[in-house]
């Protein structure tokens, strides 16, 4: 989204990723039969804020990333386990399976939802189940009714489902249902079962289901964390997940990681002492990312009601809402708080290596 790409710029990285995935062009919502609802105004809020927002894939994403990153040392292949901190050089060490170790000034817990960092800091935690299995695949794909740029999403009783376009003819799809947390987290169902789901739909939404290989769907549970108020001590900090993980419906997971990540960087740059900086950070992004947690569950419980008397008021809510409140809105998720950050230098040699958990 364009707050994530604004706030690389303001790291002075650009990764051109206009050039690897298509730039949002429509948003629409739909009923479940096709019907129109609303047409957010997407791309008017992007033109104003003059960044864009890019529909991209994951793997996308990451090629550019490590195309950014070349040169720095990069070993995968390890989980992390656990760490310490020496409490007479401060300096943190690392063990990851396998038995091998690291050791830095830094260690930033960017693990992801079952982070073994955050684990550490501050113990055994339930997630929070959404009520909803989601179901993800991509696949090749032409329709009518499916334009270059667009995002549509569709609203049933209980369901919902969306249509990316990631350019290249290559349709990115996810699709809700209510469903018991015993269930979702075990789900053992096939492409038949989604297929029934999403019967009488609009033909786009069974057409994208129907050419779908078995294999390329991904059933996934949904489901956040009680939002953490401390996020690391000493030499350690989280990001992305790992600090606040949260539900899919605002599609800004990977865009709060990466706000966090530039703010990281401003406050590490030539920081002398440490664990200060690193509460900074984490002052910083702390009411950034809460409401965004707190909005994306608000959100989802309202757009997945079952309730055969709030899914109308669902409906109208969003058909009637004054264009001005629904600009105000998106347009603040939107806008990286960071304003004018300055470019991210080569660390200062007080920071000499940085272990990340990832």
């Amino acid at each position: 989204m364009s707050n994530a790409i604004a706030a690389l710029r303001s790291a002075g990285l650009d990764l051109r990723l206009e050039e690897r995935g298509e730039v949002l062009r429509s948003y629409h919502v739909r009923t479940a039969r096709g019907r129109l609802i609303r047409e957010f105004p997407f791309p008017s809020i992007i033109r104003r804020l003059g960044v864009p927002s890019v529909l991209i894939t994951r793997s996308a994403l990451q090629r550019a990333l490590l195309e950014a990153a070349d040169g720095i040392p990069l070993r995968l292949g390890s989980a992390a386990e656990d760490f310490s901190v020496d409490p007479a050089s401060g300096r943190v060490r690392v063990r990851f399976d396998g038995g091998h170790a690291a050791e830095g000034d830094v260690l930033i817990g960017a693990d992801g939802f079952n982070s073994a960092v955050r684990r550490r800091l501050v113990g055994p935690e339930e997630s929070r189940d959404s009520g909803y299995l989601v179901w993800l695949a991509l696949t090749p794909f032409r329709h009518p009714r499916f334009s270059p740029g667009s995002v549509t999403h569709y609203w049933g009783s209980g369901q919902r489902f969306g249509l990316v376009d990631m350019g290249g003819g290559l349709l990115y799809w996810w699709g809700t249902k209510n469903m018991p947390a015993g269930r979702s987290h075990g789900w053992k169902g096939g492409k038949a079962e989604v297929v029934r789901a999403f019967d009488g739909w609009a033909d786009e939404v069974c057409r994208a289901i129907e050419v779908t290989p078995q294999e390329a769907i991904l059933a996934v549970p949904s489901r956040d964390r009680t939002f953490l108020e401390r996020w690391g001590r000493g030499p350690v900090t989280l990001l992305g997940d790992a600090a606040h993980p949260m539900l899919t419906s605002l599609g800004q997971g990977s865009g709060m990681a990466i706000e966090d990540a530039v703010v990281l960087a401003r406050r590490l740059r030539g920081a002398r002492d440490v664990p200060t900086a690193l509460r900074a950070y984490e002052d910083e992004r702390r009411e950034r990312t809460r409401a965004m947690v707190a909005a994306s569950r608000s959100v989802s419980d309202f757009e997945q009601s079952e309730n055969p008397v709030r899914r109308p008021v669902r409906d109208a809510y969003f058909r009637f809402l004054p264009a001005r409140k629904l600009t105000a809105i998106l347009e603040d998720s939107l806008t990286f708080p960071g304003g004018s950050v300055p470019p991210v230098a080569p660390a200062h040699e007080e920071v000499r290596h940085v272990p990340q958990a990832s």
